[in-house]
């Protein structure tokens, strides 16, 4: 659908409204499963949903999805709906979107959009990633220094194609890293992946799963368990402090 995932900023942008909340710490026998072949998921349209968590209790709903146009263009979406608590008290939603194309072995963003939505505000925010001029810009509500024109690197990504981009590349053991280009803002995002598969429990539902952290994030930590299989990671977990703050799991997800 941060989605940053998604991406961290994303849904920190939406649900962030109170300090972190307390830890959730994984479970004592969570035991680490033997290398197995690890097979990327094609990309291929599905729908996903998830539970939000935040403070510890459910807080909404998010639904991620892509999509593939005849134009041969892909698009990547994410809404996440505050239902529950100080969230659901506000009304707040978050839409973004981001259409790319897949050049096999990268996804190239060409456009992105944000829209929030609250009881008392909202704000909208589109961008275009202008590879011919080499350059990407956003206008809506935001500051005006962030409604600068940002140079592109080739392997650029938005906040969402992150969590495409990851799914992709994530092998066990290996580092990955991708520049962050979104609403204005640069970043260079680090991450490791596991050197082995672990048993995670997302509701009902048991994976063997391979965890990605970023190791740049200082006091903000994200946390994807990706499993092989399933085309959207299993569950996305941010941390503040040490503290477990937003909390992705996957209920279902189907071929769109």
């Amino acid at each position: 659908m941060n989605l940053a995932s998604l991406n961290s900023l994303l849904l920190t942008a939406l649900l962030v409204a109170a300090p972190a909340l307390a830890q959730e710490p994984p479970p004592a026998d969570n035991p680490l499963l033997p290398p197995a072949e690890w097979n990327p998921p094609p990309l291929e349209p599905f729908v996903a949903t998830y539970q939000a968590f935040y403070k510890g209790k459910e807080a909404g709903d998010a639904t991620m999805q892509v999509v593939h146009g005849d134009n041969g263009q892909w698009r990547v979406d994410m809404a996440v709906h505050g239902k529950r608590g100080f969230a659901g008290v506000l009304g707040l939603n978050l839409e973004q979107s981001t259409v790319f194309d897949n050049q096999g072995t990268v996804y190239v963003p060409l456009s992105q959009s944000t829209v929030k939505k609250a009881l008392f505000f909202g704000k909208k925010v589109t961008g275009v990633y202008d590879w011919r001029h080499g350059s990407a810009q956003w206008q809506g509500n935001l500051k005006k220094e962030r409604q600068r024109p940002i140079p592109l690197q080739r392997g650029d990504q938005s906040a969402l194609l992150l969590n495409l981009s990851l799914m992709r590349d994530a092998r066990p053991g290996q580092p990955l890293s991708y520049r962050y280009v979104d609403v204005g803002r640069v970043r260079q995002y680090e991450y490791m992946a596991a050197a082995a598969a672990e048993t995670v429990q997302v509701g009902d539902l048991s994976y063997d799963a391979l965890r990605i952290h970023r190791t740049n994030g200082g006091n903000d930590e994200t946390i994807l368990w990706i499993a092989n299989g399933v085309p959207t990671p299993v569950r996305i977990l941010q941390r503040e402090d040490g503290e477990d703050a937003i909390d992705l799991r996957l209920i279902e997800y189907q071929g769109a």
